[in-house]
């Protein structure tokens, strides 16, 4: 059998091992802190790797996906879409949101996913943490990047919501774009990442 195989059913068994520890956890009456809570999962995602990330977090933890929708999307063109959010960046505009979250009061944790653009945080993203009145709720923020890191995407989210408490992160390498790379955690690669999806939901906290 080639490495690959082998690399690809190790990680499928360790997975179904994992899961399988975190129901216990809860038959067990050791339930984690935030089990009972109303949870909201929103994603910006344009090439589909943050998408599967947040599917990834409500297949384990039980919250409501919500995509974030421009009013007026970028541009499908790359060097357009990343000039226009420069511009977006240097002024401080705030695109306006055609996704719309009603009774966000009702919500007790918030999971906020979004890809690294021009090592910042995405301007749609600033839009939706602009638009609701977050105090004292949990935001938890993960991403995906080229390669590159959160830049100061995880730090902005905490200046914005400075009176959510803002649990740790969750980061991995997900697709670049600019390399003509776009949906890549899929197949071994998305078995690689769900393993890390439950090692680091498993450490904040949150089970389904």
């Amino acid at each position: 059998m080639k490495r690959t195989g082998k690399y690809f059913i190790m990680l499928s068994v360790l997975i179904s091992l994992m899961t399988a520890c975190l129901k216990a956890q809860n038959h067990t009456g050791n339930k984690p802190v935030f089990t009972d809570q109303k949870i909201l999962i929103v994603y910006l995602s344009r090439t589909g790797n943050t998408k599967a990330v947040a599917h990834m977090i409500q297949k384990y933890t039980g919250g409501r996906l919500m995509a974030i929708e421009l009013e007026k999307p970028y541009p499908e063109n790359y060097r357009q879409t990343v000039d226009q959010v420069a511009r977006e960046n240097e002024s401080g505009f705030l695109p306006p949101l055609s996704t719309k979250v009603d009774s966000i009061e009702s919500y007790d944790v918030i999971f906020v996913g979004f890809p690294t653009w021009g090592m910042q945080l995405p301007p749609p993203m600033k839009s939706f943490l602009n638009s609701y009145k977050l105090k004292g709720k949990q935001i938890i923020p993960f991403n995906t990047n080229g390669g590159y890191g959160i830049g100061s995407s995880f730090e902005k989210i905490k200046a914005l919501c400075p009176d959510s408490k803002v649990m740790d992160g969750f980061t991995v390498t997900g697709g670049s774009e600019r390399d003509g790379k776009l949906l890549m955690i899929v197949g071994a690669k998305a078995v690689e990442v769900e393993a890390e999806v439950i090692k680091w939901l498993s450490r904040i906290g949150f089970t389904k």
